[in-house]
C-alpha cells in the first residue's frame, strides 16, 4: 500500500522539475590568483570531477612527443591481456629514439612492456606492444584515434603510438589532461605510472632489465604519482604529473616548456590551495521533501565562493518508464550559477538499487 501510494505521488509530478535552495549561504569570494608558466601549451585538471582549473593555449594543436604514449598505454590496457608474451618484430627492435634495447625474436609479456614504455619511454616497446595489440601498427593507431573521438578530444590525432613527430600527429594541453585524468581511472595504468623503478626477465642475459622512471617530479614534489615525460627537437619539453593530496588528484600539463619541472610544482600549489575538493552530497543522502535519496556521492574542487552559488535540480521519472521500474526514481543535477557541474541518480531508499556499488561519475 506505501508503495503505491508513493508511486502514485511520484507519478502525479513526474518530468517536472524543482529548484532547490542553495546549499549553501553566503557571497562569492575573490578569483584565484594568476598563474603564469613558461609553456607554449599548458593545462591543470582535478582528476575526479574532470574539471580544468587552468588553461593557457590549452586547445592549440601541438607536437606532444612522448606524451603520446599514455594512449598507447591505456589502449594497450583496456584492449590487451597483461599477461600476453609479446614477441619483438624486426620492425619494432629497429625502431629510432629513446629505446629499452629490445632485439628482435625477444618475448616479452605486454605488462612488463608497459613498464618499458611509460618508466623509460621506449619506442621500441610503444612499436611492439601495437604490433601485438592492434595486429598492425596501423591497426593500433586506429584504435587511438577511436579512443580518442569516444573521449571527445577534439584537438588530438596520432599517426604513430611513440610520439616520433610527424605530420598530422598532435595533442592539446586540454585534451592530453582529459585522457590523463581518463586513463588515472584504469588501476593498472596508475600503477605503472607511479612506480619508480622496475626489473624485468631478461631472456638473452644473465641480467635483468632494470628500469629508473625518467619522472622527477616523483622525487621532487610531495604526493607526486606520475605520469609522462616527452622530447623531441621539434616538440621540445613536454610533461604531464598528476600529485595526490588530502584525497585530491590534480593532473599537470606542459607542452614546450623549458621550465617544466618548476612549473608543474606551481601548477599544482594552485590547484590544491585554491580549488580543494568538497563533497556535495552522499551516497544515501536524504532528497529534502521527497521519499528519495542521493544515488551517488559527488565531490567537486570549489574556487573561493563558488560554493555558496551551489544549487541543484530534481527531474522525476514517469512512473510507467523502464528506468523506473529498474529502480531509478530522477536525477539531481547540481549547478554553480548557470553551469553544470554533475549530475548523481535518485533512488527509493528502501529499494535494492540504493544498496549497488557506485556508477562512475
Amino acid at each position: 500500500m506505501r508503495l503505491a501510494s508513493i508511486r502514485n505521488q511520484l507519478a502525479a509530478i513526474a518530468a517536472t522539475a524543482l529548484l532547490l535552495l542553495p546549499v549553501w549561504g553566503g557571497t562569492a569570494g575573490a578569483e584565484p590568483e594568476a598563474l603564469i608558466t613558461g609553456a607554449r601549451g599548458a593545462a591543470l585538471i582535478d582528476v575526479e570531477s574532470g574539471r580544468l582549473l587552468y588553461s593557457h593555449n590549452g586547445d592549440k594543436p601541438m607536437l606532444i612527443a612522448s606524451l603520446t604514449k599514455i594512449m598507447t598505454a591505456i589502449v594497450a590496457i583496456e584492449h590487451g591481456k597483461l599477461s600476453d608474451m609479446v614477441e619483438t618484430s624486426v620492425r619494432a627492435a629497429g625502431k629510432e629514439g629513446s629505446s629499452i634495447y629490445l632485439r628482435r625474436g625477444e618475448k616479452m609479456s605486454l605488462h612488463n612492456l608497459l613498464y618499458g614504455l611509460m618508466l623509460r619511454s621506449g619506442n621500441d616497446a610503444a612499436t611492439a606492444i601495437a604490433e601485438h595489440v592492434g595486429g598492425s601498427e596501423e591497426g593500433f593507431v586506429h584504435l587511438m584515434n577511436a579512443k580518442a573521438e569516444m573521449l571527445g578530444l577534439a584537438h588530438t590525432q596520432f599517426m604513430n603510438p611513440s610520439g616520433l613527430d610527424a605530420e598530422g600527429h598532435y595533442s592539446s594541453a586540454n585534451d592530453l589532461a582529459k585522457l590523463t585524468a581518463y586513463a588515472l581511472k584504469n588501476p593498472v595504468f596508475k600503477e605503472i605510472v607511479k612506480t619508480r623503478s622496475k626489473s624485468a626477465p631478461n631472456p638473452n642475459d644473465q641480467w635483468d632489465y632494470s628500469w629508473k622512471n625518467k619522472n622527477k617530479m616523483l622525487a621532487m614534489y610531495e604526493g607526486a604519482d606520475g605520469v609522462k615525460t616527452g622530447y623531441t627537437k621539434k616538440s621540445l619539453r613536454c610533461l604531464v604529473s598528476s600529485a595526490t593530496r588530502s584525497g585530491q588528484q590534480l593532473v599537470a600539463v606542459t607542452i614546450n616548456d623549458s621550465n617544466d619541472w618548476n612549473d608543474h610544482m606551481r601548477m599544482l600549489d594552485y590547484g590544491f590551495r585554491h580549488y580543494p575538493l568538497s563533497e556535495i552530497a552522499h551516497k544515501g543522502q536524504p532528497v529534502q521533501g521527497y521519499p528519495l535519496a542521493v544515488g551517488r556521492t559527488l565531490r567537486y574542487p570549489f574556487a573561493e565562493g563558488e560554493k555558496e552559488r551551489l544549487r541543484a535540480k530534481l527531474t522525476l521519472l514517469d512512473a510507467r518508464s523502464a528506468a523506473y521500474l529498474l529502480g531509478e526514481r530522477g536525477t539531481m543535477q547540481w549547478f554553480v550559477g548557470d553551469a553544470k557541474i554533475g549530475e548523481t541518480p535518485v533512488y527509493d531508499p528502501n529499494g535494492n538499487r540504493i544498496s549497488l556499488p557506485d556508477k562512475p561519475a
